[in-house]
């Protein structure tokens, strides 16, 4: 097996399928100016962490489970092992999964499995789909959907230290159809009438205009496709979303917390129908918890210790809704 190489970024061929040529242009544009993020000196040792370990090779990974395995320890030679050990703790905190590489258990903070197993009931099979995953951090999820075998998968995400993680684990699984873009979810409508699916997970609650947001991704649902939201939000029967005087459970950048019905209504305005909330539960301190692979505060450091159905703010408690509509 040849050594990996991270792929040129600017190289992705599956912009042939859209009609629009203006489109290509102004997504190329977006790559050109995006490029220099992934060596700025801050996100160097990301990418030299890649580098040191792509020589390693392995052709044996697991997508099938909850627990995305890659490699097996018996693969590596006791030098080998060391450099793995030491691009993995790069990346700390982990904050997507569980992996599994070379034999290494990563328990990240938050269990990405258990929101997949609940989204994956009420979706359309991905075989053959053009499939967009908004927010796609290190690619967990993409690389659950690589499973079913779409025809493509498009991970929009503009953090380059995620580009790099991603990187570190498609050096092993090579899914051609898996193609990450240095994008937000913004630019999503640059691709009119293209992805039969659309997950959007996590994401609206950390932007300022989330019905605005929510229509340009109408925009870039083909017909009869289907969009899966997921949002952080407040309890409550009334169509209205919390606005947070600055934090939220001690994190930044959250601007609307919609009830289940506020965020029915927002899907509903930006011309999604059919729409089936099939998830409606308070976050648990289970699902969303410190770990030795991510060593950070997480859920209960954020809650009243005194009222767990309080923020530390004195804000009623996150609690998750996924949605599915269709275009």
């Amino acid at each position: 097996m040849t050594p990996f190489t991270a792929p040129d970024y600017l190289s992705c061929d599956y912009l042939s399928h859209l009609n629009a040529a203006i489109e290509v242009e102004q997504i190329e544009q977006i790559r050109q100016m995006r490029l220099p993020k992934l060596t700025e000196p801050r996100i160097q040792p990301y990418a030299a962490a890649v580098d040191s370990v792509s020589d390693v090779e392995s052709s044996w990974f697991n997508l099938s489970g909850s627990v995305v395995k890659i490699g097996r320890n018996s693969e590596l030679t006791y030098e080998e092992s060391n450099r793995i050990q030491a691009a993995l703790n790069q990346f700390r905190p982990w904050k997507k999964g569980p992996f599994e590489i070379f034999g290494t258990e990563i328990n990240a903070e938050w269990r990405s499995d258990w929101k997949w197993e609940r989204i994956l009931p009420h979706i359309q099979p991905l075989a053959g789909r053009r499939v967009a995953d908004i927010g796609c951090h290190n690619g967990y999820f993409m690389f659950r959907m690589a499973h079913q075998e779409p025809e493509f998968v498009i991970g929009f995400e503009p953090v380059a230290k995620h580009y790099w993680n991603f990187q570190l684990l498609q050096q092993w699984i090579r899914q051609p159809n898996l193609h990450f873009e240095l994008l937000g979810v913004e630019h999503v409508n640059l691709y009119p009438n293209f992805f039969d699916t659309i997950f959007c997970l996590g994401i609206l609650y950390h932007h300022t205009d989330p019905v605005g947001l929510l229509r340009k991704l109408r925009e870039a649902l083909a017909p009869k496709g289907e969009i899966i939201i997921d949002c952080q939000g407040i309890p409550g029967s009334e169509p209205v979303a919390l606005v947070p005087k600055s934090r939220y459970a001690r994190a930044r950048g959250i601007w609307f917390l919609p009830t289940q019905s506020c965020l029915e209504n927002w899907m509903s305005r930006a011309g999604f129908k059919n729409l089936h909330c099939f998830f409606a539960e308070p976050l648990s301190i289970e699902e969303q918890r410190r770990t030795p692979w991510a060593d950070v505060e997480s859920l209960a450091e954020f809650l009243d210790p005194r009222d767990s159905t309080r923020t530390v703010e004195g804000y009623p408690r996150p609690w998750r809704y996924y949605v599915r509509g269709e275009g």
